[in-house]
């Protein structure tokens, strides 16, 4: 069994992981003001996008890194880039304990990198640590869907290590009502729903604009 120790694995200096959003994801004109308030408001900090499997975090977020001129970065792939397994593989190899901290060192050192909209893994955010470097270094928004919608995006792929039980519906329900809470103390959650990506993507940048500037 191979080593999770940081050298091999988290060599995050290899490539810095990040991508626009590509071409195809491109974003319906957002109102100009409306950007501007928003990269005001986050200044140098991250926005990392948390929430569960199915939220579309990856998807928003590109989306949203497009609007705002930012570059993108997914932690769970890149943690697969680093170590050279996929998320299925890490969670079957070493378990969950071992993939959460191998989770938090990665998302601490994208955080550490300059500004960019990080979208994280559902678990991420439950772990105290990497809440923390969250709080510390970004904005948090929570990408909050109910469970039909949040089933209908997941029960198609066979991806979801915590879905292999025997009856992985109400495995994701009780992940809503373990995680949920906690997801809710993000700086701020918009609704995730079955609308154009875009109207998600500009209620983001509102919350973003309504919130207080740091200083």
């Amino acid at each position: 069994m191979r080593d999770l120790t940081l050298p091999p694995v988290l060599s995050i200096e290899q490539g810095n992981g990040e991508s626009l959003a590509v071409m195809s994801d491109v974003v319906e004109p957002v109102s100009e003001t409306l950007v501007k308030r928003a990269r005001a408001v986050l200044g140098r900090r991250n926005l990392v996008f948390v929430g569960l499997m199915g939220a579309g975090k990856s998807a928003i977020g590109r989306l949203t890194a497009q609007a705002l001129s930012l570059p993108f970065v997914d932690s769970d792939h890149e943690i697969e880039r680093v170590s050279r397994m996929t998320v299925t593989e890490l969670f079957a190899a070493y378990g969950e304990t071992e993939f959460r901290a191998l989770e938090t060192r990665v998302i601490k050192r994208l955080l550490q990198s300059g500004a960019r909209i990080v979208s994280t893994g559902g678990g991420a955010y439950i772990n105290p640590q990497t809440r923390r470097h969250i709080q510390k270094s970004g904005v948090s928004i929570w990408l909050n869907a109910d469970l039909d919608v949040l089933w209908e995006r997941v029960n198609k792929r066979d991806t979801r290590p915590l879905l292999k039980t025997e009856n992985p519906k109400g495995t994701l329900e009780k992940l809503m009502i373990e995680r949920y809470p906690i997801y809710a103390e993000a700086d701020v959650s918009v609704l995730s729903r079955d609308v154009k990506k875009e109207r998600i993507v500009e209620e983001v940048l509102e919350a973003i604009a309504a919130m207080p500037s740091k200083k």
